[in-house]
């Protein structure tokens, strides 16, 4: 076990603490199901609360990498998280939530850069309160296939390119990628790109998302992040932002972690989390994901300040 140190969570309406009003008793909250509605136009900032499960994990005031909120006193994030910092969101919005962390549980089998296994789990020092505003992502089951063409969407507040830091004031971005298939997955890094890029293995919990031309792509700093599809009725968490080579390069798209991999080891530490399986007989996606804007922001998220964290393998 490696210590670390202490971390904090605080989730605020404008000018209100949670604790001094809570919601109403009618509030049902639902994983996947953002209250927000969505607009259709590229470049805009997003409304409050479109990615209500969207977590920024930071050290003493620095971005560590991305997190997604799977129930009321747990977050997903990469196993390689505790890597070098970006500038990221440095300030609490009014909609924001900071709360300390009891435990990092990462996954045995992650053995360092590009490796399998690349998922932790974070619980929180105490169960959070959902709101409009905090919500947790669904998780699918093992069964669930997110077919190859489905445009689906990625968050972080990594660089916006190579060496080139998210600029003030920092909103958080999001970026539509389409699912790429495992074969061609495994062909685009099975090809060397010169000496720089070397040919790369892509193991079976891992998944692409991108572009093969570049030009859009997670960066560093995104890590950690959500991978989210839209089925028929909720947001599913299809994969963790876990690596890639150097950003939005020419026939090197993102790579993430499948989360259908992991639903036995997650619900081994979280055993009263559902997921959300494949029905026979229905499409659960439907005609969902298409036709959405490619790239705007928002302004809430679950801040995770990290302090002391207990890092177990």
């Amino acid at each position: 076990a490696l210590f670390l140190g202490s971390l904090l969570i605080l989730f605020l309406f404008p000018g209100e603490r949670l604790s001094e009003h809570p919601p109403p008793a009618s509030f049902s909250p639902v994983c996947g199901r953002p209250r927000a509605q969505y607009r259709n136009v590229g470049g805009e900032d997003s409304m409050e609360g479109e990615w209500p499960w969207q977590a920024s994990l930071l050290w003493n005031n620095k971005h560590l990498c991305g997190g997604s909120l799977i129930s009321n006193q747990w977050v997903v994030t990469a196993a390689h998280f505790l890597g070098s910092f970006t500038s990221g969101p440095s300030f609490l919005t009014p909609l924001s939530l900071s709360l300390g962390v009891k435990r990092i549980i990462r996954h045995p089998k992650y053995l360092g850069e590009s490796s399998s296994g690349d998922i932790a789990l974070v619980e929180l020092e105490r169960p959070i309160q959902f709101t409009d505003y905090i919500l947790p992502i669904c998780l699918p089951a093992a069964s669930v296939q997110f077919p190859a063409g489905m445009k689906c969407w990625v968050t972080g507040w990594g660089n916006i390119q190579e060496g080139e830091d998210l600029p003030a004031p920092q909103t958080l971005q999001k970026l539509q990628v389409p699912i790429i298939d495992q074969r061609t997955c495994k062909y685009l890094y099975n090809m060397a790109l010169g000496e720089k890029f070397p040919p790369k293995s892509i193991q079976d919990d891992m998944m692409c998302a991108g572009y093969a031309e570049g030009m859009k792509d997670t960066c560093k700093g995104d890590s950690g992040g959500p991978l989210v599809c839209k089925a028929s009725k909720e947001w599913l968490l299809a994969g963790i932002v876990s690596w890639g080579e150097g950003c939005a390069i020419k026939n090197r798209p993102g790579v993430y972690i499948r989360l259908t991999s992991y639903e036995a080891w997650i619900h081994n530490h979280v055993p009263d989390i559902e997921f959300v399986p494949e029905e026979k007989g229905r499409n659960i996606f439907g005609n969902a994901g298409a036709g959405w804007a490619a790239r705007t922001s928002t302004t809430t998220w679950l801040l995770l300040l990290m302090g002391l964290l207990l890092i177990e393998g």
